[in-house]
C-alpha cells in the first residue's frame, strides 16, 4: 500500500479560479485568494480524519466530519459514517504543499 503524500495533511480551500477541464485546484490555508462570496474546502489528517467544509446557506461555511482511506495513495475514499451524507472518491493528480489538484 502506498500512502498519500505528507503534504496532503492540512486544510485546503478551493481555488475555483484555477480549475480547468477535469481538474479542481485547492490551496492551503494562508493562500492570498481574491475576494469571493464563499469557498468550499476540506481537511485531511494523517490518522484518517477528514472534514468537508462546503459553502452553506448565506455563504456561511459548513462542516462535516468524516474519514478517508486509500489503498494506493492516489484514490481517496471519503465517507461520513452515521450521518447519512454520501461518500465520494477523490483522485489526487498532484499534491506538493502549494496546491492539491484533484480530478473533477
Amino acid at each position: 500500500m502506498t500512502e498519500p503524500p505528507e503534504e496532503l495533511f492540512r486544510r485546503w480551500t478551493h481555488s475555483f479560479e484555477e480549475d480547468g477541464p477535469g481538474v479542481a485546484v485547492y490551496r492551503p490555508d494562508g493562500f492570498p485568494f481574491p475576494r469571493a462570496r464563499g469557498r468550499d474546502g476540506m481537511e485531511f489528517t494523517a490518522d484518517g480524519g477528514f472534514v468537508d467544509r462546503p459553502v452553506g446557506r448565506g455563504d456561511a461555511p459548513g462542516s462535516w466530519r468524516g474519514v478517508w482511506r486509500s489503498d494506493d495513495g492516489r484514490l481517496l475514499a471519503v465517507s461520513f459514517p452515521g450521518t447519512g451524507r454520501p461518500g465520494r472518491t477523490l483522485e489526487v493528480l498532484t499534491c506538493d504543499g502549494r496546491a492539491l489538484v484533484l480530478r473533477a
